[in-house]
């Protein structure tokens, strides 16, 4: 497999120690894992990637340790490799050699803590005063000074990484973490990345005895139309049964599902309705598990208009075990934060494990699983509506839809595309000044198409989407609803 496969090298790395600890689980040799494949990876006797070979070696140790489950007393699914964690220079307000030496000292007349002198004609930082507002950077003429930032930091949007003074090393505070991802993505060393759940998912499959002792499902999310980079979508499904699941499943069914439930949901919060700026008239999504994170973390006085319909995810595994009680149902997506959402209460239990686009790629190389070779399996479980989930404007596209269809008015939706965007919507929500009542939120730019967990995050992935929706059979979400039904009928959901 070629590296072209991924974005970047950190993903290619990360696949050549994912498929090595996944071949040994089935060939044997897992317990020489930490002994062997570092030398497989990285194999000297020179470094390739850093100052020594030795601690290139150490942290392809540390990426085993996050493929074999990482620290599973860490309930955030995002983790920081340390020893991958030391390459990044002290952040703060650098002034670079474009600095001239002016006469004007623009910047020290406009510090407000008095942290710059001007030492040798040149401008002077006191790292202990300085408060990193800025001021300086933007009061200079020659744009001598810039905000260094590190690109864990400038990813995250809820300001939970911090670094550790002692050592300079990236530190995630679970209290403000939304499991988003986004610094796994950004981090050019790798040294965040997500924990796998993989040998847990091979463990779950081996003592299925090939489904004869109770069968193991995959859902799918809708957003892997746009990672079939060899293959079609019809031959991936294919591979993935061949990997030992018994049936693949659209997730976007269960988002037909939640699109009724939410139509239905603002309808009676509409109805219910006192002033035209009650709260109770408000709803948010809840089909992204990182912006429902977000919300009870940064506005929780809004907590309540989440909508109470569970995932896609969740309602599709329901629909499962209503029908195989003793299923297994494993989530394959690009999304971090599903790694964390699938062991909430809440969910009961309807999700066995998760599993990523990367680890799946991996998973079947591995395997020996040749995509382009598969024959076609054609997934026909949802509709038009329920597959554009996977992009941004998705579920505000089909809630209206519904909405027209049955005949509710009033339901006016606002798209909130990745986390800044849904600050700015909600903070003006909080001061009662906007004009929105259904809000969609996706915290991954672009939508789940843009998951930190993909093979790829090409533009190109929006038109895939779309043209996926549009080859659905279904057109509308009637064949869905009737499932819904017929599990309200029986108990089931």
């Amino acid at each position: 497999m070629e590296q072209k496969l991924f974005d970047t090298n950190v993903q290619w790395i990360k696949y050549k120690v994912l498929k090595e600890v996944i071949r040994r689980a089935y060939d044997g040799g897992l317990e020489e894992a930490y002994l062997e494949i570092p030398k497989i990876i990285s194999p000297g006797p020179k470094s390739e990637l850093n100052c020594c070979i030795y601690k290139e070696r150490a942290i392809v140790q540390e990426r085993i340790h996050m493929v074999m489950g990482g620290d599973k007393s860490n309930p955030n699914p995002v983790q920081v490799m340390e020893t991958a964690c030391d390459e990044c220079p002290a952040a703060g307000m650098l002034v670079t050699e474009a600095c001239r030496g002016c006469m004007m000292h623009s910047c020290k007349e406009v510090c407000p803590k008095g942290a710059i002198t001007i030492v040798n004609h040149r401008c002077h930082i006191d790292k202990e005063k300085c408060i990193e507002c800025g001021k300086c950077a933007a009061a200079c003429p020659y744009s001598a000074i810039i905000a260094q930032k590190r690109p864990c930091i400038k990813s995250c949007k809820v300001k939970a990484l911090s670094i550790r003074p002692e050592d300079d090393k990236a530190v995630i505070d679970n209290q403000k973490c939304i499991s988003c991802g986004a610094c796994v993505v950004s981090c050019p060393f790798g040294a965040i990345t997500d924990r796998s759940l993989v040998l847990d998912i091979i463990d779950m499959l081996k003592q299925s005895e090939e489904n004869s002792s109770y069968r193991v499902y995959a859902v799918v999310a809708p957003a892997i139309v746009g990672q079939c980079r060899f293959g079609r979508i019809e031959q991936v499904v294919t591979a993935i049964k061949r990997l030992g699941f018994h049936q693949v499943v659209e997730a976007a069914l269960g988002a037909d599902i939640t699109l009724y439930t939410e139509a239905r949901e603002i309808q009676h919060k509409l109805g219910t309705q006192t002033s035209p700026s009650a709260n109770q008239a408000v709803m948010t999504t809840s089909c992204c598990p990182a912006f429902v994170r977000f919300i009870e973390t940064n506005f929780p006085e809004f907590k309540d208009a989440i909508s109470t319909s569970p995932s896609p995810m969740i309602t599709t595994a329901r629909l499962i075990k209503r029908s195989d009680p003793s299923a297994k149902v494993v989530f394959i997506g690009p999304c971090a934060a599903k790694k964390f959402e699938y062991t909430l209460e809440k969910t009961g239990g309807m999700i066995d494990s998760v599993m990523s686009f990367e680890e799946l790629q991996a998973f079947l190389d591995a395997r020996g699983i040749d995509t382009t070779q598969c024959e076609d399996t054609f997934l026909d479980n949802a509709s038009f509506y329920g597959r554009i989930f996977a992009k941004s404007g998705g579920i505000a596209q089909g809630v209206a839809h519904v909405a027209e269809k049955l005949g509710i008015e009033g339901v006016k939706p606002v798209v909130m595309n990745g986390i800044d965007q849904c600050r700015q919507h909600l903070a003006l929500l909080r001061a009662k000044k906007e004009t929105a009542n259904f809000f969609e939120g996706m915290a991954c730019d672009g939508g789940c198409v843009g998951g930190p967990l993909s093979i790829t995050r090409s533009p190109k992935n929006v038109f895939d989407v779309d043209q996926y929706g549009n080859s659905a059979k279904e057109k509308d979400i009637d064949g869905s609803l009737r499932l819904y039904e017929m599990g309200i009928t029986e108990g089931g959901l």
